[in-house]
């Protein structure tokens, strides 16, 4: 598949799209939290990008980011709010495993840096886990130059994250 054929299958994720989109969060909730379906309703209401990437046979990708001033209650978005008065927070990025040899994490990326960039977004925000360790996120971030600015930990002390950031 071509880059160009490739981009043209990253659109607006809709309601219709929500069965796979809470299908393929299930397949790697060992690396995120849960997104039952209602919840993927509030989160899709409040999120100022959620996008899909869609060969034809159904959802394989999905992105989903807020910006500042969101309702939303997740304890990393709640700590890059409490320090930037402007961002993009990149809540998860979920590529199927079937999917995983088509690019559309990257695609993704690329997309959602071109909406910050034309929204006026100049700084964009994620996390991943750092205990217990996701390497595979950890050098996908790296590919796109982003830098740790602060850790935080979770529930009993058993998961940490590496916030992180990079300009457009």
């Amino acid at each position: 598949m071509d880059l160009l054929a490739a981009r043209e299958m990253i659109r607006d994720a809709a309601p219709a799209d929500f069965a796979d989109i809470v299908r393929i969060n299930v397949e790697s909730e060992h690396f995120l939290s849960p997104l039952p379906l209602e919840r993927l309703r509030l989160l899709h209401s409040q999120a100022a990008y959620h996008r899909v990437a869609d060969s034809g046979d159904g959802v394989g990708a999905f992105l989903l980011a807020f910006r500042e001033g969101a309702a939303y209650d997740s304890p990393n978005y709640r700590w890059f709010a409490s320090r930037y008065p402007q961002f993009l927070y990149i809540d998860r990025v979920v590529v199927s495993p079937a999917s995983q040899a088509r690019r559309w994490g990257t695609l993704l990326y690329e997309d959602l840096f071109a909406f910050a960039r034309t929204t006026g977004v100049a700084r964009v925000t994620c996390e991943y886990d750092v205990e217990p360790p996701n390497s595979v996120s950890a050098r996908f971030h790296q590919k796109f130059k982003f830098t740790e600015v602060g850790r935080q930990t979770y529930g009993a002390g058993n998961k940490v994250v590496s916030l992180q950031e990079v300009s457009p």
